[in-house]
């Protein structure tokens, strides 16, 4: 018996990297998988590639039960029909996985509508497009009396969270999708379903070429292996996290790090008790970030 027997997923991206290591975890715990994957290249190129029908295959191998999608999660009818055909085939939908993903890193300068258009389109409104479709389905369902224990599980990126030269379209993208999670989660807990996103460090062909943390092979142990998220997903998908909802989680190998979105860490009232004037401000922002203001007359920190 897995933990989620008798679940259907869909997950997003699917054929390759975390996305596959994703499906292979689910269909492990019991879940059924509708792999979708485009099979495009990195960039998102079009290729002859068929890599969720060859995750299909792995996971019908292990005694599993899964089925292959191939369309585009940016497109919105497609992503309408893939939660349509997902209930039609299999009865239900538990579980969504949004992973699909292409960089196209450039420096701001450098960087077309189009990189930044196709960014945001396969990461954020895909994201946006297969979550608010399924939250549909969910919606009615609970409406209809039925019971609902829907889960979503969102990926971000530390570029989206810190930051990351050269990466404007993708952090923009990742930071979104944190921001959605969080706004999914307030809207959807009445109707029975979580949403959380993770924050993976794992080497992919996404990463290569990058740093993806400091990390070294311990004892056979790699953790930067996709599969090390693998775990926190399951976990996610499953009933035990029934409780858990607009998190956001980072893995880093072994460790899972609890992450805090935007507090007030500070605060700097107006010394007149009215609006703040651009004078005022050159005196007190320093202060408030600890920075040591200029001397007025003679121009030396103080």
């Amino acid at each position: 018996m897995g933990i989620l027997d008798g679940k259907v997923a869909i997950v997003t991206g699917g054929g390759r990297g975390l996305g596959r290591a994703h499906c292979l975890a689910l269909a492990e715990a019991g879940a059924t998988v509708v792999v979708n994957d485009l099979g495009s290249g990195l960039h998102g190129e079009h290729t002859a590639e068929s890599p969720a029908d060859e995750v299909v295959t792995e996971i019908v191998k292990l005694g599993g039960q899964a089925s292959a999608n191939h369309s585009s999660v940016s497109d919105w009818a497609a992503t309408e029909a893939l939660v349509a055909e997902t209930v039609e085939q299999y009865g239900r939908l538990d579980i969504v996985v949004n992973n699909a993903g292409i960089v196209r890193d450039r420096m701001l300068f450098s960087m077309t509508e189009a990189d930044f258009d196709s960014v945001i389109a396969v990461h954020l409104k895909g994201t946006f497009a297969l979550t608010r479709h399924a939250c549909a389905y969910w919606r009615d369902a609970a409406k209809r009396g039925e019971p609902v224990a829907g889960r979503i599980i969102n990926t971000t990126s530390g570029t989206g969270l810190f930051g990351n030269a050269g990466q404007a379209n993708y952090g923009a993208a990742k930071a979104g999708i944190a921001g959605l999670t969080v706004i999914t989660a307030i809207e959807m807990r009445k109707y029975g379903v979580t949403a959380n996103a993770i924050s993976p460090l794992a080497a992919t062909r996404m990463t290569a070429g990058l740093a993806v943390g400091e990390a070294e092979a311990m004892g056979g142990f790699d953790p930067r292996d996709p599969a090390n998220a693998s775990g926190v997903v399951v976990y996610l998908a499953s009933d035990a996290a029934a409780w858990l909802t607009g998190q956001v989680l980072r893995v880093d190998g072994d460790k899972l790090n609890r992450l805090r979105g935007w507090t007030v860490t500070d605060v700097q009232p107006s010394r007149s008790g009215g609006a703040l004037t651009p004078e005022e401000l050159a005196e007190t922002v320093p202060q408030l970030y600890g920075v040591a203001p200029l001397g007025r007359a003679t121009g030396v920190g103080q």
